[in-house]
């Protein structure tokens, strides 16, 4: 068993964060399945990895010294060179963040030791351009927002400290603007705002969507931009991030993403695959609006933006 107490350093900080930066090797799979677990305590009770560190806090992990010693040791460095080839388009750096193009097909963060990230991509990177380690051995660089793998778009990362709690507070106090453009099967005239509840099974990784009940409320506002005869692209915005909320909360209401075939129509997705040779879903996260107060002076106020993917026109 491991303890550790919180100092003024460390307050103020997400408990699964702390964690993750302890277990730097370890997948956030990892992290929550021993929080659920009861193998990683705050203060002796379950945590859900959620809540914010005070002084004199103690966490609790009651793991093996041979899994303690594997995650905590640094990823091997000699593979960051192959890794920051892989580097997306960075749309916007500073000191404190990046944000970043994510390709559709590329993870936002790995779900076992195995798998290579946008996350791991990102910190190889800003590892080459500070090889000293300005952010400080106590805090590693992360991503602070998540696409669905076959989602493209805008992902933010954070380089410092200060920048990854700018970001999720901005992010968890739903004060960030966050925006997508999909293409929608069935024709979608006027503006929806779409709510109900959202439950998600860990078996099959799969959401579903209910009007009503129990589960997390979610808000989607649907605005379209154009259509066809069989297809709308529009904007979305969500108000709440859940698990593949935007693809789920569509298809529940008769408008399933275009590409998608986890909750998509699976023979309409066939004809454009022949026809186009679309390989997911058509959902892509175009623009970020941060708000005045984020803490960062250059981006506050500010949206970041891109451009749609060719294949969007070429399919409307």
């Amino acid at each position: 068993m491991k303890e550790f107490v919180i100092t003024q350093k460390d307050q103020g900080r997400r408990l699964d964060k702390f964690i993750m930066n302890l277990l730097k090797s370890a997948p956030p799979s990892f992290t929550y399945k021993m929080l659920r677990k009861k193998n990683i305590v705050l203060n002796d009770r379950k945590a859900s990895g959620s809540e914010l560190l005070a002084c004199n806090d103690t966490v609790k992990l009651y793991l093996s010294d041979e899994t303690f010693e594997k995650f905590a040791a640094r990823p091997d460095r000699g593979a960051g060179e192959d890794l920051i080839r892989l580097m997306p388009q960075i749309i916007y750096e500073d000191n404190d963040i990046m944000i970043v193009n994510k390709p559709s097909g590329m993870l936002t963060q790995r779900s076992s030791s195995s798998d290579i990230s946008l996350n791991e991509i990102c910190l190889a990177y800003v590892r080459k351009k500070d090889p000293a380690g300005r952010q400080g051995e106590d805090f590693t660089p992360s991503v602070c927002n998540r696409l669905d793998r076959n989602t493209s778009g805008l992902v933010t990362f954070a380089k410092t400290y200060r920048g990854a709690r700018c970001l999720s507070d901005a992010f968890a106090g739903r004060r960030m603007g966050k925006y997508y453009i999909c293409i929608a099967v069935g024709l979608i005239k006027d503006e929806m705002t779409l709510t109900g509840t959202l439950t998600k099974d860990e078996a099959t990784n799969k959401v579903s969507v209910k009007s009503m009940g129990d589960g997390a409320k979610i808000l989607t506002i649907v605005r379209p931009v154009r259509h066809n005869d069989r297809l709308t692209l529009a904007e979305v915005e969500i108000l709440t991030g859940k698990t593949h909320q935007i693809r789920a909360h569509l298809a529940a209401y008769g408008h399933p993403i275009l590409g998608d075939d986890k909750y998509g129509d699976r023979a309409v997705n066939r004809q454009y695959r022949q026809r186009y040779g679309i390989r997911s879903q058509m959902l892509v996260c175009t623009r970020l609006v941060f708000p005045d107060d984020l803490g960062l002076p250059d981006l506050a106020g500010r949206t970041v933006s891109i451009n749609l993917p060719e294949e969007f026109d070429k399919v409307m």
